[in-house]
């Protein structure tokens, strides 16, 4: 029997089917397919259902993917055992993140990682919309949230906490009541990262844990944190952002923090990742040097050049 037709098969039913399994593993569908069929050939049982929309696994087939998998993860520990006696590190690392994290976050960090891996591929998927990791061959999920995450088969590893301030331009800055109080901004113009709902508005929270919920006035609604910072900064309204989102712009002062003493939400960055019981090399690597640089980029402090 060919071990590779039994990884293949792992790939098809932790993927959910032939054609996920083909785009992550970049083969062709039928020759993934025929693989499949020559591993139950050998085997002489049917370990697959194949309909015109789904595939699951019968009940010798889901006996045999546990069996497999098992044996597979323990062929990944062998090989992490051998490449660190040769501290050899060579592989690919699949990251999954936000479009703002991968623009403020790992724009600084992949660079270095891979000047000081030359062995290591890392592919950045960059989009706002949660993927499943399993499913999309996906190593390590870089997540904000601001509740608790529910319970699931993946590894969950917090990184940080990240303070979302209210910014806006000197000049606006300037013409805005110099009031403690969050009520009244109310319904001043907005530029809000997403797709706001009806009736937007800024939660704001202070050391004291007080809250305020201020309606705002929506003139810009977008994905892209560096479009609502350039907004921002043309005086086109106010805008909650992560604070190290605009540390620079706050640093050269085309960027002020406004009700410094208030913050625009806390999220918690974490790290989501697939239940493993072995780690190659160097995906390890990666996650160390998320875990050491992460954090510190992501303090963001802004309360010096608040103004």
């Amino acid at each position: 029997m060919d071990f590779n037709d039994a990884y293949y098969f792992v790939q098809v039913v932790e993927k959910g089917g032939f054609s996920a399994a083909a785009r992550v593993l970049d083969i062709p569908k039928s020759r993934l397919s025929r693989r499949v069929r020559h591993l139950e050939e050998d085997l002489g049982v049917r370990l697959l259902q194949r309909t015109s929309r789904i595939v699951t696994t019968t009940e010798v087939g889901e006996e045999y993917f546990r069996h497999a998998r098992d044996a597979l993860t323990r062929f990944e520990i062998a090989e992490t055992a051998v490449r660190r006696k040769t501290n050899t590190i060579e592989g690919i690392v699949t990251v999954s993140c936000s479009v703002g994290m991968a623009q403020f976050g790992l724009d600084q960090i992949l660079p270095r990682f891979l000047q000081d891996n030359p062995g290591v591929t890392v592919v950045q998927r960059a989009s706002n919309q949660m993927e499943d990791l399993i499913k999309g061959g996906i190593d390590v999920a870089i997540r904000g949230h601001m509740d608790t995450l529910p319970d699931s088969s993946l590894i969950q590893m917090r990184l940080a906490r990240v303070e979302w301030h209210l910014f806006c331009s000197p000049e606006l800055h300037d013409t805005l009541d110099q009031y403690e109080d969050p009520t009244a901004l109310a319904d001043h113009p907005a530029l809000v990262l997403g797709r706001p709902g009806t009736a937007h508005q800024w939660v704001l929270a202070d050391a004291d844990g007080q809250t305020a919920s201020v309606p705002c006035q929506v003139r810009l609604a977008s994905d892209d944190m560096s479009t609502l910072k350039n907004a921002a900064a043309l005086s086109l309204g106010l805008v909650a952002l992560p604070a190290y989102v605009c540390r620079s712009e706050v640093e050269a002062g085309s960027l002020v923090r406004v009700l410094p003493t208030w913050t625009a939400g806390r999220p918690q960055i974490s790290l989501l990742m697939p239940s493993r019981r072995g780690l190659l090399p160097a995906f390890e690597a990666f996650l160390d040097c998320l875990k050491l640089q992460m954090p510190a980029i992501l303090a963001g402090d802004t309360d010096s050049a608040s103004g």
